[in-house]
This record gives structure tokens, sequence and C-alpha cells, in this order.
């Protein structure tokens, strides 16, 4: 069955996006709130809620809809009357003039549902300047509502403040900034543009995961348009991308103990990308983070053991 390039695309950014914010959730949460360390307790990590989402507003049942990014995430917090609250997060790619009712629909359900204290916010990363949905407003006799939420135009943001941050989640934006003004360019200026990217992300004195994470984000999100510079970027990289040092005997525990704890999720990770999307197995395995084999075994029906 035909799918059009524009849904193919959205389906891939929609998983990518869905990765990175899981992957780095914590520098999400610094990136946004300065004083995140403060407000959340960040060392009981993160809960999301993306199935209980979906209950309380499930998909149209058309597989090859435009989907929304949405994530839901549990946060423990450092003090005051609540001991959690609840972190809306929607990616919208292109303009939407009811996204500001949907984002409304979302709040009271989600209200509905858990009463926990909730922020939402809206990433926007269209190519319409005057596209800035931020409020739902309704008034009728009398009786009105004015739901205002936390949104980001991704096109607004200064390159150069995004490109001194020494967060993760700022390479993040330039990234998916460079992919919406990317068609700019030539193909060649806009293969430099992604180099120096993948450069200006290696230079950071981020953990070897999260570099691979954000090359991975890189690699996949910002298409090139050619499958040869595609391919030239990606030997580019296997090149200038230090080899990882032997782990410690506490790094390797700590690194067992926490892919454990995923393997749950990247069995329904790996399934939405051989379903969704036209990736190799290993490209799959790379950004699901396993070894190939276990890609292999799963279309197999099997989940194998690995070291």
């Amino acid at each position: 069955m035909f799918v059009h390039p524009f849904v193919f695309e959205m389906k891939r950014n929609d998983i990518l996006w869905k990765s990175i914010l899981e992957d780095i959730f914590d520098d999400f949460l610094k990136f946004f709130f300065p004083n995140a360390e403060t407000l959340f307790d960040l060392e009981k990590g993160f809960e999301y809620l993306d199935k209980e989402l979906e209950q309380v507003f499930p998909p149209d049942g058309d597989e090859f809809a435009v989907k929304y990014v949405d994530k839901l995430v549990k946060v423990y917090c450092r003090s005051g009357a609540e001991a959690w609250l609840l972190v809306h997060i929607e990616v919208q790619g292109y303009r939407d003039e009811t996204f500001a009712d949907r984002m409304f629909t979302y709040y009271y359900r989600i209200w509905d549902k858990y009463r926990k204290p909730i922020t939402a916010f809206a990433i926007l990363t269209d190519d319409c300047r005057h596209f800035l949905p931020n409020q739902f407003e309704q008034a009728c006799l009398g009786t009105s509502v004015c739901f205002r939420f936390n949104s980001y135009k991704v096109l607004d943001q200064s390159e150069e403040e995004l490109a001194a941050s020494d967060n993760p989640f700022a390479l993040v934006v330039l990234a998916v900034k460079l992919a919406i003004i990317g068609k700019r360019f030539s193909s060649q200026d806009f293969y430099r543009l992604k180099i120096d990217l993948a450069k200006r992300l290696l230079s950071h004195d981020f953990s070897k995961r999260k570099i691979a994470k954000l090359l991975d984000f890189l690699k996949f999100y910002i298409d090139l348009g050619s499958k040869e510079l595609n391919k030239e970027f990606n030997e580019i990289i296997e090149t200038i991308n230090p080899k990882p040092k032997p782990m410690t005997i506490k790094e390797a525990v700590l690194y067992i103990v926490k892919e454990e704890a995923k393997e749950e999720r990247n069995v329904t990770f790996i399934k939405n990308l051989l379903r969704e999307t036209k990736f190799s197995h290993e490209e799959i395995a790379r950004l699901a983070d396993v070894p190939l084999k276990c890609v292999e075994g799963f279309v197999q029906g099997t989940w194998p053991e690995y070291d």
C-alpha cells in the first residue's frame, strides 16, 4: 500500500521525538525550568504514561493518518503539597487551527483521570511563522474558560543561543530547526551544516549514551535528500566519533540494570519501528540501542538474551 512521503516523514519523526524525549527527559526539564533540580526529584526517575494517554484520548484508528507526538510523564516533586505532577508534551509539525482546542481537550481529560497538577507544552516544529497557539478560550452568557499552555516555536529560536547552551535538549532543538530551514540551502551547504552540528555535539562533555542517542536523532531526523550524502555523512560520523573507553565494573553494573529496566519499552519501540518505518534492521538496532540479533530475533518471534 502506498504511503504518502509526508505521512511517512511524520511517522518517522513521531518515533524519533518520542524516543529522544525519554532518553533525555531530565535535560528537557532543565531546559525549560532553570531551577528543575530544586523543583523536581530527578533521582527518582520518571514514569511515562503514554498508554494511559491513549486511553483518555484514543487514536482515530486510521493506521496511515498523520499522528501527533504526545507524551505524558509523571514527575516527582521535591517539596510542596503535591508528591508528583504530570508533564504533557505535544510536538506539532504543521499548522492546525484546532490545535489549541485539542490541547484543552487533553488537559481536561488528563485532569479528570488523575486529579493532579498538569503543565502542558506545545513544541511547534512547522515552518509557518504566524502559527503560534498558546491558549484556548471560550465564553457563553457569563460563563468562560481560558486555558493557557507553554508554547515553544522552534523556528523562532536563536541558533547562536542554542549552540552556546550546554544542555543536550538545545542541540535537539537546533537539529530540528536545521531540518526546517534546510530547504533554503543547497544540498552541499545543508550537508556541511549537518556535519558542523554533529561536530558541535561531539565537542560537548555529554555521557557516551546521550551522545549516541543525539547522533541517532540528528542522523535520522535531518534527511539531506540524497542517498549519497546521507551515506557520506554516516561514514564521517563513524570517523569523528571517538571510540568508547572500556567501562569500569561499577559502570557495567549500572548499565546492565538500566538496560534491563528498558527492555520492555524497547520491545514496543522496535515493534513500532518495524511496522511504521522502512528503516533497515541495522538502523532499528542502532535506534533502539540493542544488538542486531535482537531485532532479527524479534522479527522471528523471539526476544533473545544478549550480553
